[in-house]
């Protein structure tokens, strides 16, 4: 029988997570408040 905590105890997440985890975490992304704070920006200047 499988025990669980056992296993648990000797996980170690694979290489290729971690190394996402950093790609995803490094870029910073535009959000839809990112687009419209810009949007509302611009027409403020406009005006």
């Amino acid at each position: 029988m499988i025990n669980f905590e056992e296993e648990l105890k000797n996980f170690k997440p694979s290489l290729e997570v971690e190394e996402a985890e950093q790609a995803i975490y490094s870029h910073e992304l535009t959000d839809m408040t990112d687009v419209l704070q810009e949007m509302i920006h611009e027409m403020k200047r406009g005006m």
